[in-house]
């Protein structure tokens, strides 16, 4: 059992690090003609250094974060943190506090030179010191919260209600998904600035755009992204028919009238099609997936005893089954997962081709990708195996119908 997981930790590590590879040679593959114009020369040898510096960083920090999980796992250390004498619940912070130190010990270490080295070589960072240590510390927070917090329900229910608790684990993992995103505009409160967008033809724009389509605008916010990035994004929020519109202020800056109302015909698709409805339908099952690998990792003793422990330890059930089960199940779910995505934003694009937006579409994207140095020549093994969105090209073919 021990060498099994040994084995498949070295192989999914293997596997992210090949991710990296494919998209690191990305720099010599030829440019599409439908993409030739978004670089000039000078900032298509800066998108090069920039791909080829992101990537060593991942490839280096994947590396470093598989071998740490192997030797962790090799020479039992995670039982070695258990004091004796504590009981389930007890047992089961001490691990996955134990966890949760190292993984951050190694994330912000990767996570610093990433944003204060490499983002602001290539001009796009903007976070000062506190406000990076004060994010490190909420994730930290947060994470550490909703590992404990979901374990110690496990143990709960699982001494409550036995084999039942694959179903209604489940449903408390979907239940907490749809809790985050129902909270995600106060939380998100927590680290940015919102501020109404003012009165103009923007916002009466945006509003017609939404009405037209049985869409109610609550607000449109403009967040302060730029005190973190230069990079840009908009979104809509809530549930039903009324809507909040969220513009980074990069985005203001950088994309005309026509294009930010072209961005939003393409995210309405995605709300007329009921994308984010049948997103939730994938996630309830990914979610059935991880209560049904928890509660069978735990019905035995063995794996635990092979890695140390007196008996089962529920901290270390959800290491083994992220660290092994998962990892070699999720690059077979991605790609059913990013085939579908994919298509939603084809679909979406028809949408915003459909408002008569499908030229300001194509350069509101061109803008997004010149801006943030996205890669606009990935091998197609790499779309088939990682990309949730298409290639810029196939986009623009897409809406040009070509």
């Amino acid at each position: 059992m021990k060498t099994l997981c040994l084995i498949v930790v070295a192989l999914t590590t293997l596997w992210q690090e090949f991710l990296h590879l494919l998209s690191y040679r990305s720099g010599k593959n030829p440019m599409p003609a439908n993409v030739s114009d978004v670089y000039d020369a000078g900032r298509y040898a800066k998108w090069q250094a920039y791909n080829k510096d992101k990537n060593r960083l991942a490839m280096f920090s994947t590396g470093l974060s598989g071998l740490v999980m192997f030797f962790l796992l090799l020479f039992n250390a995670h039982a070695a943190v258990v004091p004796a004498g504590w009981n389930a619940y007890g047992q089961m912070i001490a691990v996955l506090v134990f966890q949760q130190l190292i993984d951050t010990a190694i994330g912000v270490a990767f996570d610093w030179y990433d944003t204060m080295k490499i983002e602001a070589r290539y001009g796009f960072n903007r976070t000062k010191t506190g406000t990076f240590v004060r994010d490190q510390i909420i994730n930290f927070c947060i994470g550490l919260i909703l590992s404990v917090g979901l374990m110690a329900a496990f143990i709960a229910l699982y001494r409550a209600l036995g084999d039942w608790i694959v179903l209604l684990f489940a449903a408390l993992l979907f239940a907490l998904g749809l809790g985050i995103s129902f909270l995600y505009p106060v939380l998100s409160r927590i680290r940015n600035k919102f501020t109404p967008l003012e009165e103009g033809e923007l916002r009466a724009r945006l509003t017609e755009l939404m009405a037209r389509h049985g869409y109610r605008v609550r607000e449109i916010q403009v967040m302060d992204a730029s005190k973190r990035s230069t990079k840009s994004n908009a979104y809509f929020t809530g549930f039903g028919r009324m809507k909040t519109i969220v513009l980074y202020d990069n985005l203001l800056s950088v994309m005309t009238t026509d294009e930010i109302c072209a961005i939003f015909a393409h995210e309405m698709g995605h709300g007329l099609h009921k994308d984010t409805l049948k997103m939730q339908g994938m996630s309830l099952f990914s979610m059935a997936a991880m209560a049904l690998l928890l509660w069978l990792t735990v019905r035995g003793e063995a794996p635990f005893r092979a890695f140390g422990f007196d008996g089962v330890n529920y901290g270390f059930a959800l290491i083994l089954m992220s660290a092994v089960e998962l990892a070699l199940l999720s690059p077979l779910f991605s790609l059913v997962t990013n085939a579908f995505t994919r298509r939603q934003e084809y679909r979406a694009d028809r949408q915003a081709v459909r408002e008569g937006c499908g030229e300001a579409l194509i350069s509101g994207l061109k803008k997004l990708y010149r801006e943030d140095l996205g890669c606009l020549a990935p091998s197609r093994l790499t779309v088939l195996l990682s990309y949730s969105h298409p290639t810029l090209s196939d986009r623009i073919s897409a809406i040009r119908g070509k």
